[in-house]
């Protein structure tokens, strides 16, 4: 694992994840979040987050560096280390995670998407940025925060670069079938806030401040 960029002496270093998160609802109240990461301080990965009906939330995460990373930064009561494949063909995602099977495909952007594609990359990046976005996020996708304080004293910013609507879902999560495609209701309850009430796919970057060494 390459380390985390370090600032001046006693200062937060912070380390930066780019690829993409889908926040899926399902017909049995079973809430995914997937996160299939293209370039991070890990190298490529994918995880994912999910949340039963009965409030049980679960990671299903490759390797333990990275559950005790992510565990570190949202809240699960069970972490489980399985392979995590995702397979991307045009607008279809396939996902195998262990007693996961998942498969979701995409829409077209909308207005919102088609705005966010034209933000910079170089700025969406910026924790600037992020925190400037906060106030509109909450307001057009109830639920959502761009900034927030994250666990172990960590905190985080995401800055969006696409959105695109997810229009079926199929899955099967431990033998049972999740349902069709569901708004994510209630909001998954894994950090400070959660994905967009519908279905969609995000294109972002992550970026998370550790704290201080002392």
């Amino acid at each position: 694992m390459r380390p985390p960029r370090r600032g001046r002496s006693g200062s937060a270093s912070r380390m930066r994840f780019d690829g993409w998160i889908a926040g899926l609802g399902t017909a049995s109240g079973t809430r995914v979040v997937l996160g299939h990461w293209e370039r991070s301080p890990f190298g490529p990965f994918s995880d994912v987050m999910l949340e039963r009906a009965d409030g049980e939330r679960i990671l299903l995460a490759p390797t333990r560096e990275i559950a005790d990373f992510v565990s570190g930064t949202y809240t699960f009561d069970s972490v489980r280390l399985v392979a995590v494949d995702v397979r991307v063909t045009g607008r279809t995602w396939t996902v195998t995670a262990g007693p996961l099977g998942l498969g979701f495909r995409t829409g077209r952007r909308g207005f919102l998407g088609l705005l966010l594609c034209a933000v910079p990359g170089v700025l969406a990046r910026r924790p600037a940025w992020a925190a400037l976005t906060d106030r509109p996020a909450r307001v057009l996708l109830p639920g959502v925060r761009t900034r927030g304080s994250a666990g172990a004293g960590r905190r985080e910013w995401y800055g969006a670069r696409d959105l695109r609507a997810v229009c079926a879902v199929s899955g099967v999560f431990e033998g049972t079938d999740l349902g069709g495609p569901a708004p994510v209701e209630p909001p998954v309850r894994f950090g400070f806030g959660s994905v967009p009430r519908r279905p969609c796919l995000t294109r972002v970057t992550t970026t998370v401040e550790m704290p201080s060494a002392r």
